[in-house]
């Protein structure tokens, strides 16, 4: 059997990929995202554990071990998973022997190595004298062929050619200006070979001065008017080539928005900063080096007959040579994909490592940590420098090739028009008119060579790409979700556990069945790791992969539509985010139509409307990254301002005032048990400032309930919630 060799889309992405390619070897052709929700793939990557929890899953018998050399080759069933270098995983293809060992690796491609090599990127450990590296071995069962999740790429949001060609569609009234004016140059350009015939043929063989000035300048006007259709030309396709950019950029960051948190928590920012890159290399393709070829192929035709009409020979000699070039080219494609691939995961490293510098700057600082990050930065930098230097060797094997190619075929027709006008089959003029069209059609040719590279650039884009609007919605179209809220509407939790992904993760919340009732203030107290934040999190539906059920009236909790269900609730998390905006904006977030009194009043109730209106430029007063810095507690008390302003039916909190101090935190909670009135709460604290009023408390411990009960009686029992708050309390032991 062959082996499909599949290339990693992400920098974490190793292990899911080789799955794939096992898979794909034993005949199932399984979607990268789904394998991906197996394993439980995070930011982290997958960790062996599972990638052999996937693979029972899809149907293939997994057994992870530690082999010997000799144990691998001899006794194990190929493909095989490998730990590689301790850090990255490959497949040992079937292909392997002894002496020349065959992997597929997800970053690089099919690799051969010898022995040597292949043991000092796999051996691990060393276990009574024997060294042994790490495998996870696999074989289908019966079961493997039974599942039915056969698809490659499943959703119908994939984009392809025919997707990036319907933006072009959407320009094609200056797309057809464009072709008009190229078509022009072309018909331009076909007079000069004859016009430099007649100046020799004619002018100069007749000594006719004013014959060969008439020409002359007939050549200086078409020139000129050369110029000013180049000059339209350019305007035209800068700006079909900015709408285009906003176009495929603007759809790209809709369907971002549209996944679920999930998504955002698996995946490293470099990686995806590192699509918008995709996009230009797409939009360059279709704007710039698409359109130019597809004229340059109009040239191509109209010369080669201009050339066959002159010399059928020289025609045949321009033919073989240009075959050999473009076979040359075509030989080292698939070198360009692997340092591409090598390219996109560096990159991405790069700009987290870069992003990491920025924003961790102050950690940094306090760890006098400037030169091991500095250190880890170069390194990358190291990396992106052997992959150019590899780049420019490639480009330069391409290009000494090429030179030979195609010098080799330019002296030769040289030689042959040479020998026609002295042998009197051809004029001097004739000969001159030649070198020029065999200008014209060399251009072409290069031409179309830019072009099948960065054909095969938008290819690697669009693959990456596609691993983003492959991707579930939030909200997929073909889900009914309900947008109403009926009159009872208290929260009903029943059996509810969640885990994080990630093989051999415990779980955060275990079997909780809770009541949080409508209109009422639930606190969820516990020790820091407890489940209390993800529990809010499953509140909010920035998760769904839970178990047991969540119900809001009779309603189950999964078909309330997302969207609908942020627009009447409001949150105030831990790490609140500010902005790159003016506190108006900051506070009001998406209201177009700022109510000024509702925003008076939120400030009011975050008892922040002084600290604004002391700024010299008041609620227009820039914050974020670019803006003025602020406190933790005016970060806190801004976000519960932006709560408030919403003004919706639930309201989350966690530890919305842990960064106040005791003044600002008693002033603003008098504030919220107003605001409180009549909707549903339900507020994760430590204080018992903050929980005390609540009309109910819950007390979690390691993921489940362990107390119930309001203040008074929990106190009365003096167990969990006692143990919790007796020094605050300040009461005896």
């Amino acid at each position: 059997m062959s082996f499909q060799v599949y290339k990693q889309l992400d920098a974490m992405d190793c292990g899911p990929t080789c799955l794939r390619m096992v898979s794909k070897y034993y005949g199932r052709s399984i979607n990268l995202d789904l394998l991906r929700k197996k394993t439980q793939y995070g930011k982290g990557g997958v960790s062996l554990l599972g990638l052999a929890d996937a693979a029972e899953n899809i149907g293939l018998k997994s057994v992870g071990t530690k082999l010997s050399f000799d144990q691998l080759i001899n006794d194990a069933p190929l493909p095989a998973i490998l730990l590689w270098q301790q850090y990255h995983f490959v497949v040992l293809t079937p292909q392997s022997n002894k002496k020349n060992l065959v992997i597929a690796d997800p970053a690089r491609g099919l690799i051969k190595l010898t022995k040597e090599d292949f043991l000092k990127n796999w051996i691990s450990t060393s276990e009574n004298s024997t060294e042994k590296g790490i495998a996870l071995l696999l074989e289908p069962t019966p079961r493997f062929k039974q599942l039915e999740y056969d698809d490659e790429q499943t959703s119908k949001s994939k984009i392809g050619w025919d997707t990036l060609f319907s933006y072009v569609k959407n320009q094609r009234a200056y797309f057809i200006q464009v072709a008009i004016g190229l078509l022009i140059g072309s018909a331009l350009q076909l007079i000069f070979p004859y016009l430099t015939q007649s100046i020799v043929d004619t002018g100069i063989n007749t000594q006719n001065l004013n014959f060969i000035t008439i020409v002359l300048a007939a050549q200086l006007m078409l020139l000129f008017s050369q110029t000013i259709v180049e000059f339209i030309r350019s305007r035209i396709l800068l700006h079909i080539s900015t709408r285009i950019n906003i176009s495929l950029l603007s759809g790209f960051w809709a369907k971002l928005l549209k996944l679920p948190m999930q998504f955002f928590d698996s995946k490293h920012p470099g990686d995806i900063i590192q699509r918008i890159s995709d996009h230009q290399r797409i939009q360059g393709f279709l704007t710039g080096t698409a359109l130019s070829t597809l004229f340059s192929m109009v040239n191509l035709i109209i010369f080669s007959f201009v050339m066959l009409s002159y010399s059928v020979i020289v025609f045949i000699v321009f033919v073989v040579g240009s075959i050999l070039y473009l076979i040359w080219i075509q030989i080292l494609l698939k070198y360009r994909r692997q340092l591409d691939y090598k390219r996109f995961a560096i990159a991405s490293k790069e700009n987290n490592a870069t992003m990491q510098l920025v924003y961790g700057m102050q950690e940094i600082k306090l760890n006098n940590a400037e030169q091991t990050f500095r250190w880890s930065w170069e390194g990358l930098q190291a990396g992106l420098f052997k992959l150019s230097f590899k780049n420019l060797s490639l480009s330069q094997y391409q290009q000494i090739g090429a030179f030979f190619i195609n010098q080799g075929k330019n002296i030769t027709i040289t030689f042959l028009v040479a020998k026609l006008v002295v042998e009197g089959n051809l004029t001097l003029g004739a000969m001159l008119a030649i070198q020029y069209i065999l200008g014209q059609l060399n251009s072409p040719i290069e031409q179309l060579v830019g072009f099948t590279q960065q054909a095969q650039d938008a290819k690697i884009s669009l693959e990456r790409l596609n691993d983003i609007h492959s991707l579930e919605d939030e909200e997929p179209t073909n889900r009914q979700f309900s947008h109403y809220l009926s009159d009872q509407h208290g929260i009903q939790i029943k059996d509810l556990s969640f885990t994080y992904p990630g093989a051999g993760n415990e779980a955060v919340l275990k079997n909780i069945s809770l009541e949080i009732p409508q209109g009422k203030i639930t606190a969820i107290v516990g020790m820091s790791g407890s489940g209390k934040t993800t529990l809010l999190k499953l509140l909010l539906k920035l998760y769904d992969n839970y178990k047991g059920d969540i119900y809001l009236g009779n309603s189950n909790f999964k078909i309330i539509s997302p969207r609908f269900w942020r627009s009447i609730s409001g949150a105030v998390m831990q790490d609140n985010f500010i902005f790159n905006d003016i506190i108006r904006k900051n506070i009001t977030v998406t209201d177009e139509n700022i109510d000024n009194e509702k925003l008076i009043n939120a400030c009011k109730t975050a008892n922040i409307l002084s600290f604004v209106e002391s700024l010299p430029l008041g609620f227009y007063t820039k914050l974020g990254a670019e803006g003025t810095g602020i406190s933790g507690g005016q970060r806190q008390r801004i976000s519960i301002a932006r709560a408030v302003y919403k003004n919706p039916e639930f309201i989350f909190f966690d530890e919305a005032t842990n960064a106040l101090d005791a003044n600002n935190e008693k002033v603003i909670l008098e504030n919220l048990q107003q605001f409180f009135e009549g909707k549903t709460v339900v507020v994760v604290a430590h204080r018992l400032s903050t929980v005390k009023n609540a009309d109910k408390i819950v007390v979690l411990e390691n993921g489940e309930i362990a107390e119930e009960g309001t203040h008074e009686a929990l106190t009365m029992k003096k167990g969990k919630y006692y143990e919790l708050i007796k020094n605050q309390l300040e009461l005896g032991s």
